[in-house]
């Protein structure tokens, strides 16, 4: 299994130090870049790649790095810390030991830590790597330093780390393989977990977590579906009545009294010269947490400290292709929020799913929730917004097991929608709950209460109340 090794440096890596870190192979292997110059490695006498490094990371953060790597992981003084990610080749005999050395030697020469402590490579990093007889596999055909073996049907990555983030070369590992009618299949073993962008990007592709497990050879980490290597992929392994068996493993269910809460909503503004993005996250986290995000970026681990100004520039310089970005909090309250700037006929759209985790003995702050919802209605340009609880990790990390899905607890329409489903229709529904009006008299918003979140008949009053907007019959 493939083991990433990063190199949490005190001073920023400059091209001296990147160089001086890669000649712990010696100096008769080759330095090579790809992807623009964002990607550099070390290759073999035949131009193969030993070894990736990721552009270095400024992390401004607290709490970034513990998140993603686990506690101890935190850079050593009170400044920022440069990220620099490096990659073996799999199946490659010292690969990894290069890797290892290489981020310790960046580390003797600039302060910090490697990731993980105990890498190969990393004691007696003064000392070249013996390379002698090392012979890379070709580079794969969508020349992706993150993929491990590429088939007609699938782009395989392996990954052995506490979480795995939507890291910049996984993102676009991801975009390649989308485009090339391909599968991503991350393989892992049975205790790593997903952050919470890179399991939400799956769910929404034609992606997999494959996990392997002793009991049945390998699982699918989101459905628990029996999976073996078939017609070069991943797929599940179907018995005679079509359906795959489920893992063992998955159903191992351990309760922790542990919730989350995810906010979804999304904006709609007109393009005007002024427009600045990212104020209806801003006030959704001010409202559930006391305080802004923390830090943000186009990738994990988040990096920048949060900035809806930088943001804006982000998605100008894009459009009119869609921006992804992914906003984190501190660890006192843990949150997690993904968000895409759409470029629309209709104006800039923002779709923003926000997820707090809580404890055992910490209540979500459901209380502010309509407070909220006026608040998005009235200044941010709301036009549905859906609340949901579920029984989840507070560190809004995925592990490879059942979790229980999200269930409905209030809805809430913005004034354009009402307009659209006609006011009468959105301020008398078939719930027990009244509505609360949103905004103005003139142009009402509505949050609907759907229940208390903990049992399945939220999801029917949430259908009954769909069914009502939409003009349906009753069912």
């Amino acid at each position: 299994m493939t083991k990433d090794v990063i190199a949490l440096t005190e001073r920023m890596p400059d091209a001296l130090s990147v160089l001086a870190g890669l000649l712990a192979g010696g100096p008769d292997l080759l330095v090579d870049t790809t992807g623009e110059g964002a990607v550099v490695q070390l290759c073999d006498d035949g131009g193969r790649p030993l070894v990736s490094v990721e552009v270095p990371l400024m992390i401004q953060v607290p709490g970034e790095a513990a998140r993603l790597l686990g506690p101890g992981a935190e850079p050593s003084g009170d400044g920022p810390a440069w990220w620099v990610e490096a990659r073996a080749a799999a199946g490659v005999p010292r690969a990894e030991e290069l890797a290892g050395a290489f981020a310790a030697r960046l580390t003797m020469l600039l302060g910090g830590r490697v990731w993980p402590p105990d890498a190969a490579g990393t004691v007696g990093a003064a000392r070249p790597v013996d390379v002698s007889g090392i012979t890379a596999v070709p580079a794969p055909a969508a020349a992706q330093p993150a993929v491990d073996m590429l088939t007609d049907k699938a782009a395989v990555v392996l990954q052995d780390r506490p979480v795995v983030p939507m890291t910049s070369w996984l993102s676009e590992a991801l975009r390649a393989t989308l485009e090339s009618d391909r599968s991503l299949q991350i393989v892992t073993p049975p205790h790593c977990r997903l952050s919470l962008p890179t399991r939400a990007l799956l769910e929404s592709t034609n992606s997999r977590w494959v996990v392997q497990d002793e009991r049945c050879g390998y699982y699918d980490g989101l459905t628990g579906a029996v999976l073996r290597w078939q017609d070069d992929a991943f797929s599940p392994d179907r018995g005679e009545n079509g359906e795959a068996p489920v893992a063992d493993a998955f159903t191992e269910i351990r309760p922790t009294g542990e919730r989350q809460l995810i906010v979804s909503f999304r904006t709609q503004h007109r393009p005007t010269a002024d427009l600045v993005l990212g104020g209806a996250l801003e006030a959704a986290w001010q409202a559930l947490t006391g305080g802004p995000p923390a830090g943000w970026g186009t990738s994990e681990p988040a990096g920048p400290p949060w900035s809806r100004r930088q943001l804006t520039e982000l998605a100008y310089d894009r459009a009119p292709r869609p921006t992804w970005t992914v906003v984190v909090g501190t660890p006192a309250r843990p949150a997690v929020a993904t968000l895409r700037v759409n470029r629309t006929p209709d104006g800039v759209e923002e779709d923003i799913t926000l997820t707090l985790g809580y404890g055992p003995d910490e209540e979500p702050a459901l209380e502010v929730l309509p407070k909220l919802a006026d608040e998005l209605v009235t200044g941010h340009s709301l036009q549905t917004m859906l609340c949901q609880l579920r029984e989840a990790r507070r560190d809004l990390s995925a592990p490879p097991r059942f979790e229980h899905p999200p269930l409905p607890y209030a809805f809430a329409l913005g004034p354009s929608e009402v307009r659209e489903a006609g006011r009468d229709t959105g301020s008398r529904t078939p719930l027990d709950a009244a509505p609360v009006r949103l905004g103005s008299h003139a142009r009402p918003g509505y949050y609907y209460p759907l229940g208390d979140g903990r049992t399945a008949e939220s999801w029917a009053a949430l259908e009954r109340l769909m069914r009502h907007l939409r003009g349906a019959p009753p069912a």
